[in-house]
């Protein structure tokens, strides 16, 4: 018999439960048992939908983010915070975001001021976890209280569960040795603690335990490949049963090593590795499991269980009950439950499938492997029909589209003028200081804003009342700015539910749920828009509420867009055709906003690209492929203009040291990139590469509530301008402002402002 299992489910809650529980915590509404009651609720109740499943997981549910939970139970808290007062829950907040609760920061000064973990993207997904810090002293000490307490409620339900933890090679390589150590120098520290976790699984009736080794999809060297090696062969005593899971992308070269590590099942992504199923099947020993991710749990579109059964069946037979079916990866990346959809595009809806759905599919792939296709085969029917309705629809076709991405050629990518010569007309319009300042585009969500956009989306307020209300927000945030002494303004974005969202709700060939949230980070979440056929622009989207904006101040407004590249890799993307098609139409539409914002008068243009880098392909042989669309989508999106007009696009969170030169190739005249949390090592680039346009390195941190210092943002651009000559220097937040509140907003860009003007009179 086929088993079937998880690797992990949405922690947030169908309706966001978790997000709302957290930010009542966090501004001191509800008390910490509160909170952890609602966790509790979460878990019980996933672990019922997920009781179907021989087994589901347990310990994929954090407060934050799932690398954090592993730095804890590893006893790996940054010094900063390790011996501060308060539970360990204190400790964790403060290390996710600056502050724990407000009253349990409240009685220590010290707390309003903890620097917060540094925040990047998990592998090629929009999610971003905590980066676990070492230095060459870092030492580990087992706390599994967290995993113990968890096992303990899932079996009290009666589920049959696997326990979940990040493998000790793929958490060291996610980490970041803060003194230029060695990092696999730890290994030998770090083992021990493994091996005592597993004990306590043991020790706990525990049969299977999945570790996380997702590392091996990816170009490891000798020595990190060595290290695989060394940690598996130390942890062979074990009693407990090991479930190798990868996923993200196929194993490539790592594939040998990765059959050959001494553990009881391998977990393989199909949905990225289907080539290599075979292979893997043939040179895992006799006695091991083969897990295959055959439904694939980054996207929402329906699987196609006829064809999957195809390949899987005779696999099935040469396997017998070695063979394991699951979600390619944890379903993490995927909205909860489709079921909740009342007015989803009814032809499309049909074509999708969330978490739970994804669930339903992967037992009936059982049900038919187990007892033969008969046993299924209303359910394998319907699902014949989805997939051939999406196949012939004519809403996905569209022939004039196709053929504007047909004749791109290379002048629609160049400026007519190199940046030198640009930069001295845009110099002589904008008429800005040394180290103007500006943000990055959006202002405080406040409650007004989404009250009014609630009732406008119910129909209690029409059209004309919802522009009056958003025009006062817009007006509001140009007065604040104006107060505040910025250089070049936004108008807030007081209008946009989210930055992707909003632009594909005004684009053909997207759809959009209603309740498709996935978690971005801690209580952060996004709805990315369903991209199901090809792309173009009917209308203006921006014109109007930036020309207001711009109406209310003589100061240099600039047009807030995003990019293509962004759109793409933070969508749910079709899968029926390349990517960088999608990419190229995404990129004509967005030209032609771009165009009719000039039109307008608009001067300064930012086009954000905060998600270029995670879309680069795990390996880094095939960068090159992606970076050649990428940058030519951004280049057509942003090159139409002409020379006297400035733009700017933006990237948060990533890593920018190996892809610069294709940065610099984007050709935007201001790049603004987040800092604040890496304290400008990010700008380490700029040592051995000539940036040639301008920059704009974060200060403020805006993922924490804590507000800058002016001497610390002094600091910062003394470290940038040791790099950047200060004549190319901006000075801004590292990104948007929404999720922060007036009251945090003002005092810090009050003290980014003053850093500037301190700047200006040593320049």
């Amino acid at each position: 018999m086929v088993t079937t299992h998880n690797l992990g489910f949405p922690r947030i809650g169908a309706n966001r439960e978790l997000k709302f529980a957290l930010e009542r915590y966090w501004k001191n509404q509800s008390s910490r048992d509160e909170l952890k009651k609602v966790g509790a609720q979460l878990r019980e109740r996933h672990w019922k939908d997920q009781a179907r499943l021989d087994f589901a997981p347990v310990g994929d549910f954090a407060f934050y983010d799932q690398v954090l939970d592993m730095s804890f139970t590893l006893g790996n808290l940054p010094g900063r915070v390790r011996d501060f007062h308060g539970d360990p829950l204190d400790k964790y907040f403060r290390v996710a975001r600056g502050r724990s609760a407000q009253d349990a920061d409240a009685h220590s000064a010290c707390c309003g001021g903890v620097a917060a973990g540094e925040m990047t993207k998990w592998f090629d997904t929009n999610y971003h976890y905590i980066v676990p810090e070492f230095d060459a002293a870092t030492h580990f000490s087992l706390d599994a209280s967290r995993l113990v307490e968890q096992l303990a409620e899932a079996r009290a339900l009666g589920v049959e569960v696997k326990p979940v933890i990040i493998g000790p090679v793929t958490y060291l390589w996610l980490g970041k040795s803060k003194d230029d150590s060695d990092r696999l120098a730890l290994l030998p520290r770090l083992l021990p603690a493994y091996a005592a976790l597993l004990d306590y699984f043991t020790a706990q009736g525990v049969e299977w335990v999945q570790i996380d080794e997702p590392v091996l999809v990816t170009e490891l060297d000798a020595a990190w490949r060595d290290a695989l090696v060394t940690a598996y062969d130390a942890l062979e005593t074990r009693r407990v049963k090991l479930l190798l899971a990868t996923y993200f992308g196929p194993l490539q070269e790592n594939l040998e090593l990765a059959c050959s590590l001494p553990v009881d099942g391998l977990h393989i992504d199909a949905s990225h590795a289907r080539d290599e199923v075979a292979q893997v099947a043939a040179r895992l020993p006799a006695s091991s499991v083969l897990s295959v991710g055959v439904i694939n749990g980054r996207n929402i579109w329906k699987t196609d269980l006829n064809a999957a059964l195809q390949w899987l069946e005779p696999l099935h037979r040469a396997l017998g009950d070695r063979l394991w079916i699951a979600p390619s990866c944890s379903l993490l990346h995927a909205p909860v439950d489709l079921d909740n959809e009342q007015k989803l595009d009814v032809e499309i809806r049909p074509w999708l499938a969330f978490a739970l759905q994804k669930l339903d599919e992967l037992t009936v792939l059982a049900g038919a492997l187990n007892n033969g296709r008969a046993s299924v085969s209303g359910a394998l029917a319907a699902n014949a029909a989805a997939i051939e309705s999406r196949r012939v629809s004519p809403r996905v076709h569209n022939p004039s589209v196709k053929a504007a991405v047909a004749s791109i050629d290379a002048a629609l990518g160049m400026r007519a003028s190199a940046y030198p010569q640009r930069a001295e007309k845009q110099a002589a319009i904008l008429k800005l200081p040394a180290y103007p300042t500006t943000t990055i585009g959006s202002f405080p969500q406040t409650s007004e804003i989404r009250h009014a956009r609630s009732r406008f989306r119910s129909g209690e307020l029409d059209q004309a009342g919802y522009t009056a209300a958003m025009e006062r927000e817009i007006a509001r945030a140009v007065k604040e700015q104006e107060a505040l002494g910025l250089d070049v303004l936004v108008h807030g974005e007081a209008e946009r539910n989210d930055m992707v969202e909003y632009f594909g709700e005004q684009l053909d060939g997207y759809a959009f749920s209603q309740s498709g949230w996935v978690q971005s980070y801690g209580s952060r979440c996004v709805k990315p828009p369903i991209l199901f056929g090809d792309i173009s622009r009917p209308k203006a989207m921006t014109v109007e509420w930036t020309s207001y904006a711009q109406s209310q101040t003589s100061k240099p407004m600039k047009g807030m867009l995003t990019g293509p590249v962004t759109i793409l890799n933070w969508s749910f993307v079709r899968d029926d055709q390349p990517r960088s098609v999608s990419c190229h139409q995404l990129a004509l539409a967005i030209r032609e906003e771009v165009l009719d914002l000039e039109k307008a008068g608009v001067r300064v243009i930012q086009i954000d690209e905060a998600a270029l880098r995670e879309g680069l392909p795990l390996r880094r042989s095939q960068w090159s492929e992606y970076l050649q669309w990428a940058v030519e989508s951004f280049r057509i999106t942003a090159n139409g203009v002409r020379d006297e007009t400035q733009i700017h696009t933006h990237m948060c969170y990533s890593e920018f040291n190996d892809i610069i030169a294709s940065i610099a190739d984007m050709d935007a005249d201001v790049i603004t990139i987040e800092t604040s949390r890496s304290d400008m090592e990010l700008l380490d680039a700029f040592d051995d590469f000539n940036y040639p346009n301008q920059i704009g390195p974060g200060v403020y941190d805006i993922h924490s509530p804590n507000i800058p210092a002016q001497e610390h943002i002094v600091n910062l651009m003394k470290k940038a301008a040791e790099r950047i000559p200060p004549e190319r220097l901006w000075v801004n937040p590292d990104c948007g402002l929404k999720t922060r509140a007036w009251e945090e907003v003002i005092p810090a860009l009050r003290n980014m402002v003053a850093a500037a003007h301190t700047l200006r009179q040593a320049h």
